[in-house]
């Protein structure tokens, strides 16, 4: 059965994420601060020589040519001065480019749209939930690769620009434009249909002209997305390298009621990529159209051990690994107008799948089998050539059939599959050329007609785990709107808990729950509500905080503690400081205990440091309360 009837030709590399190529910029780095002291902050950090790059709520980021980490701790010991961290490096999540297709014509319904029930379950407008997307721009206007794709609803689409990026509206490449177009496209008469057709969206352009961005600049977006009126945020993108300013920024939207998606990255191992990494952030995962996990899709386990000697410390949990996959391999979505290359093939008017190889044209005609063309043959002459692979390059084939005279080539694969070729640098050919799948060979070869069309268009093909996010990220827009009075870890646990199994039985690193199922989670919550049933996914209910503690009955062993402490110490001049971040929490204040005694009453912001005289060696208990209550988080002990 044919899901499609266009398919990607030569996949041309575009990002093959190794985390040996994420190293952090050894000169940037994120200072936290409170905001009625950073422009205190920020002169202290120009007169030692560094150059201001962002400015967001709680931080700066700044770069210090030549400095390492410790110098410029050294440089800015400042009481007023919370945090230094690395400014990481974040990259897009698309393994490979595939151009194919041709939606001119009719819409296009993607593969993952069945697969994952989109298409059963209708988009409510009226209560839809504005999606963030932070990655490399949208084409509504001339961009980098191309211009305005007109299969969006425009009117229901905002952005905040960046001096450093550029225009959220023009396209700072295409990777952009694909994942809005999974999440987003519109329901028309051409092009492709996204997970939530129409759905307003919200777009941030992060990535620079070299294709990456920083942790900052993520934790920046996160605020914006929030002023915006974004309730789900979508991270086509990652890097190596945790962030405590972006973890809390990511910890303070889910907690606000906020779902926050990543990709878990496409090296194909077990590396955690963050942001996916991150309690407060859904880890996506991506599979193919057969239900089978992508080759590339990153698994890391869901433990993670921390420390040594004393100190060291062992958590698991839902939020470290995947947690569902979605269709991510050769997904067809939009482009900046002519940005990609596509094929379309038809033998006796019926469609066949196809990959364009060379030479954008088309050509129309009688058919005519050449076998293996290794030689030229007068009977092509006027015709397209259709031929098997083997024996002599691709190019040898097509220079065979046009010097035979042929007008079009079309080369049918040898094993199972698509076949995906060029003819090579030193191509001098001019007819255009399609490979073609091995199981459509008879009904090709026995075609009385042909007609093929290589060219540029408005849509294509991408495959990689930043494909599979959006996805997700349109599925839990498509069922939130449906079910307006939930909060967003609610439909992360709903989605978990109705996933279909697949990979090994039950639960595992590669698919997480399962591949994601719009209908099921949509039934879901109809019968049992925004709480859910006793049969859902989740390690302990809370993913990052923003609900109830409830998520779903007991969720596979819920302590009943609705609020997380995550803490982390550390020594400025000798003296003890220790980063507190939560989430779970809905008081406006939080009332901070050490070693159970109140040290602090505080806005529940999501996180505090508390700065110490102590000095030496030891440990120290925290505990947070919603303040004035009882309702308070585990303890959590730290070694210093």
């Amino acid at each position: 059965m044919k899901l499609r009837h266009y398919t990607p030709v030569a996949a041309s590399l575009l990002l093959a994420l190794g985390f040996s190529a994420q190293a952090a910029d050894n000169h940037r780095y994120i200072i936290q601060v409170d905001n009625d002291k950073k422009g205190l902050i920020k002169a202290l950090s120009v007169r030692m020589g560094g150059k201001i790059e962002l400015d967001s709520n709680g931080f700066i980021a700044a770069t210090f040519d030549g400095k390492s980490l410790d110098q410029v701790r050294g440089l800015l010991n400042n009481p007023h001065i919370k945090l230094i961290e690395v400014d990481q490096r974040r990259y897009p999540m698309s393994l490979y480019q595939d151009d194919a297709g041709n939606p001119n014509t009719q819409q296009l319904t993607p593969y993952a749209v069945y697969q994952s029930q989109a298409n059963l379950v209708d988009l409510q407008l009226n209560n839809a939930k504005k999606v963030c997307v932070i990655d490399s721009g949208i084409a509504r206007e001339t961009g980098e690769t191309g211009g305005y794709n007109p299969d969006f609803v425009w009117s229901r689409i905002t952005g905040d620009s960046n001096s450093g990026t550029g225009d959220w509206f023009r396209d700072g490449g295409p990777h952009g434009t694909h994942v809005a177009g999974t999440i987003a496209a519109a329901d028309n008469t051409f092009g492709v249909i996204g997970m939530a057709p129409g759905n307003p969206l919200h777009i941030i352009k992060v990535f620079n002209d070299s294709g990456w961005g920083y942790s900052s600049s993520l934790a920046h977006a996160a605020n914006l997305c929030a002023a915006a009126g974004s309730k789900i945020i979508n991270m086509s993108l990652g890097g190596g390298g945790a962030s405590s300013t972006e973890e809390n920024a990511f910890n303070t939207f889910t907690a606000n009621g906020g779902l926050v998606l990543a990709a878990a990255g496409n090296s194909g191992n077990t590396t955690r990529s963050y942001p996916a990494g991150y309690k407060s952030v859904m880890m996506v995962g991506a599979n193919d159209a057969n239900n089978q996990i992508a080759d590339f899709s990153q698994h890391p386990g869901c433990t993670i051990t921390s420390g040594r000697g004393n100190n060291r410390t062992t958590e698991t949990h839902d939020g470290f690994c995947v947690e569902v996959t979605a269709g991510g391999v050769d997904t067809l979505s939009t482009y900046p107008a002519g940005g990609a290359t596509l094929a379309s093939l038809s033998m006796d008017n019926t469609g066949f799948a196809a990959s364009a190889m060379e030479n954008q044209g088309s050509a129309n005609g009688q058919t005519y089998y050449m076998g293996l063309a290794t030689a030229t043959d007068a009977g092509a002459a006027g015709k397209v050539c259709t031929i098997d692979r083997g024996q002599i390059s691709f190019y040898d084939k097509v220079r065979n059939c046009e010097l035979s005279g042929g007008i079009g080539a079309i080369i049918i694969n040898n094993e199972p599959g698509m076949l995906y070729g060029t003819l090579g640098t030193s191509n001098n050919t001019s007819i255009p050329a399609v490979g073609a799948t091995y199981e459509d060979r008879s009904s090709i070869i026995a075609a009385g007609t042909a007609s093929i069309s290589v060219g540029a268009a408005d849509y294509g093909y991408m495959s990689g785990t930043s494909m599979a996010t959006p996805a997700v990220a349109g599925v839990a827009a498509l069922v939130w709107s449906n079910h307006p009075q939930c909060t967003g870890t609610e439909i992360r646990e709903a989605l978990k808990a109705t996933a279909e199994d697949a990979g090994a039985p039950g639960k595992d690193v590669y698919f997480g729950y399962g591949i994601v199922k719009a209908l099921e989670a949509h039934q879901y919550l109809a019968t049992f509500g925004c709480a859910g049933g006793d049969n859902g996914g989740g390690d302990d209910g809370d993913n990052g905080g923003g609900d109830d503690g409830d998520n779903g009955g007991d969720n596979g062993g819920d302590d009943g503690n609705s609020i997380q402490l995550d803490a982390f110490t550390y020594k400025v001049s000798g003296r003890v400081r220790t980063d507190l971040s939560w989430s779970g929490a809905s008081s406006s204040q939080m009332d901070i205990f050490r070693n159970n005694s109140k040290v602090a009453t505080v806005n529940n912001s999501g996180s505090y440091t508390d700065v110490t005289n102590i000095r030496g060696g030891g440990s120290l208990t925290y505990r947070i309360c919603e303040a004035g209550t009882n309702t308070c988080s585990d303890s959590v002990t730290v070694n210093y």
